[in-house]
């Protein structure tokens, strides 16, 4: 029993507490972020290979989520904070381990995305990780394919939760905070971003 309770301090030491999230938060959450502009440190780039996460995105929360492995997204942990971040996104048609999904053009197209980098306090994950929800439908599970991100801004801070529900309510306003942010003209270009082409 000692050995398991030194266990999870070590865990607790290494995973931060985050703040719960309140009532007050819900109510005064603003629907566009960021400046007219994309602000340093941003636009922050990062590709990688597909990875599967925990599954938990469309099954419980009714969001799909693509897992970014740990060294694609050290350009993002090297400057800022854990939180839900906005951007743009790609799937590319490569598949370099194993076989390519057979998916429609439109979904290698660059679309909207909201990012999770963080510990997701209400599932008490063990390590960093990074969670992207591309907005749009996809065909197919796209596990292997190579993912191009292009991070702009800040939406809010990681926090937990005392229930799932409230958790997917502040996730679909992430996205409708993320859709409005990117209509500014200063962020709409980024959807053409040169890194989308690699």
């Amino acid at each position: 029993m000692a050995d398991r309770d030194d266990l999870i301090e070590e865990m607790d030491e290494i995973r931060p507490n985050a703040p719960m999230r309140t009532e007050t938060f819900r109510l005064n959450r603003p629907m566009i972020v960021s400046s007219e502009a994309p602000d340093d440190p941003f636009p922050i780039r990062m590709v990688g290979e597909v990875q599967h996460g925990f599954k938990r995105g469309s099954r419980e929360l009714g969001c799909h989520t693509a897992n970014l492995p740990d060294d694609a997204i050290a350009p993002m942990t090297s400057k800022v904070k854990t939180g839900i971040y906005f951007g743009y996104a790609r799937v590319h048609p490569e598949c370099p381990e194993g076989t390519p999904s057979e998916m429609p053009e439109e979904d290698f197209a660059v679309w909207p995305m909201v990012m999770s980098i963080g510990w997701n306090p209400f599932y008490k994950n063990e390590k960093l990780t990074a969670e992207v929800h591309i907005i749009h439908q996809y065909a197919a599970d796209f596990y292997g394919h190579t993912m191009s991100v292009v991070v702009l801004g800040y939406i809010r801070p990681e926090l937990d939760y005392t229930s799932k529900e409230a958790l997917i309510e502040d996730i679909q306003t992430d996205i409708k905070v993320a859709l409005n942010s990117l209509k500014r003209d200063a962020y709409q270009r980024y959807e053409t971003d040169p890194s989308f082409e690699a």
